[in-house]
């Protein structure tokens, strides 16, 4: 039995070179060579449990559609925006949650917003929406810059040090996190919160075999039960924490900082429970992706030195003149193409999984009731009917005068459709501010023996780390 991708439907994706022509030298991100031939079922099954990227073949990123059948069940990988646009805009409530992807998050995130289905889903993203306004999301601005700048002035006294990357990226994404979520005000004590959320994200989306074969949900998966412990300290805590800020916002609701904890205990329409599950979500979707992007970047931008010589000669015209960091997000557009070139090798949700409830028909694409529907970024964004080069970092295809060539659903890193990433705008802005926070003090060259493995967890991780070494950049 053959996996995806077995076989190949005629589709009308287009097929735009949707990036300008750039430097002939262009670095080539790491990424697993991809098998000539489909995988069969004993080694699918075993690559999915070690790294889901290297389950897909050649064919998979030049194919717009393509069916294989997994345990009887048809499976289609979608790399055509028309039709991604159709599953995902237009008849997205045919498209619910994808049962493997439920197991794996449902029982870490319970009711939040990522796993919610149905009119939960609809009640809980309405509640939610007003939390997420662009006013909110630009007040969090100077937070961001202040945090980030502070980090930068640490890792400053490490000049020459070669250090973790990857870690110190979640290091600084969490501080920026309990700055924006909770205002530093956590109960108890905030080391061993933070290790309890390192070990909870750590666990999210690891697939367990047992998982990949539709075993039953009373099997137990061991990887889970070994975090168990710290999910339930880390839900503890949590509660702990909305309860102080519940008192404080009925004793003196002046004194209440207006950050995203007390944005939510002030929504209509959620339980606390919902709340909660919503905070542990917002933990796990937030505080991880970016702090995966800000990692990937800089490595990127350390192996392409006309690139991180652009984005240098940006932030350090153009601070200086841009004392309010709410601007930066459009005023740095080289900065935020770099990053964005980042998230398209490393996206932060690198699979978007449905299942069909309905049958139906686009073009000559036919998929029968109960189908699984695959929209996978790290394929669309290296797909090779779609872009110019796409296995070469290009930033410049970002660019404003750029952007234009670049189909809306062929560049997904944040989904698409009703439920895009509703802290999309959040991310964005804090991973444009911390970018050009650090690299306005600090440059950072790649230490390692090797280039760094892309591992699919819940995110795009580097196996074993990002060890690069700290350049002090002179004022």
């Amino acid at each position: 039995m053959s996996l995806p991708h077995a076989s190949g439907h005629s589709s009308a994706a287009s097929a735009s070179a949707s990036s300008p022509t750039s430097a002939a030298r262009a670095f080539r991100p790491p990424a697993p060579v991809p098998p000539e031939a489909p995988r069969r079922t004993v080694s699918f099954v075993l690559a999915a449990a070690r790294n889901p990227l290297e389950i897909w073949s050649r064919r998979a990123f030049r194919e717009p559609v393509s069916r294989a059948d997994w345990l009887g069940v048809p499976t289609f990988t979608i790399n055509d925006p028309a039709l991604i646009r159709h599953c995902l805009v237009d008849n997205a409530r045919n498209y619910a949650m994808q049962p493997l992807r439920q197991r794996l998050l449902r029982p870490i995130l319970r009711d939040g917003l990522l796993t919610a289905e149905g009119e939960l889903w609809r009640r809980t993203r309405r509640a939610m929406a007003p939390v997420f306004t662009p006013k909110n999301i630009l007040g969090f601005a100077p937070v961001m810059r202040a945090r980030t700048e502070g980090f930068a002035e640490r890792l400053m006294a490490r000049d020459g040090e070669t250090v973790d990357l990857s870690f110190q990226m979640t290091l600084l994404t969490y501080d920026i996190l309990q700055a924006t979520l909770f205002s530093d005000d956590i109960a108890g004590e905030p080391q061993a919160f933070a290790r309890s959320m390192e070990r909870t994200i750590a666990q999210m989306g690891r697939v367990d075999p047992l998982d990949i074969l539709n075993a039953p949900a009373f099997l137990p998966r061991l990887g889970r039960l070994a975090a168990r412990g710290a999910q339930e300290h880390l839900r503890q805590v949590i509660r702990a924490t909305a309860e102080k800020r519940r008192a404080l916002l009925a004793a003196d609701p002046e004194r209440a900082p207006n950050d995203f904890l007390t944005l939510l205990l002030k929504t209509d329409g959620l339980s606390e429970a919902e709340i909660e599950d919503n905070i542990v979500t917002f933990i796990g979707a937030g505080h991880e992706t970016t702090a995966r992007a800000l990692g990937w970047t800089l490595y990127l931008l350390s192996q392409a030195p006309e690139e991180r010589a652009a984005v240098e000669a940006e932030v350090d015209a153009l601070l200086p003149e841009l004392p309010d960091p709410a601007t930066w997000l459009d005023r740095l557009p080289r900065t935020r193409a770099a990053l964005e070139e980042a998230m398209r090798f490393y996206p932060p949700a690198p699979s978007l999984n449905r299942t069909a409830i309905a049958a139906d028909s686009f073009g000559s694409t036919d998929i029968p009731a109960g189908s699984t529907v695959l929209f996978l970024p790290w394929i669309l964004h290296r797909h090779e009917t779609l872009w110019e080069a796409p296995d070469e970092f290009r930033p410049a295809r970002f660019l404003p005068e750029n952007r234009g060539r670049i189909d809306r659903f062929q560049y997904l890193p944040f989904g698409a459709g009703p439920r895009v990433c509703i802290g999309a705008s959040f991310a964005l802005q804090e991973g444009v501010i911390a970018l050009a926070g650090l690299v306005r003090r600090l440059r950072f060259h790649h230490a390692g023996t090797r280039a760094p493995y892309p591992v699919q967890r819940i995110t795009i991780q580097p196996r074993g780390g990002l060890p690069m070494r700290i350049e002090r950049r002179p004022n």
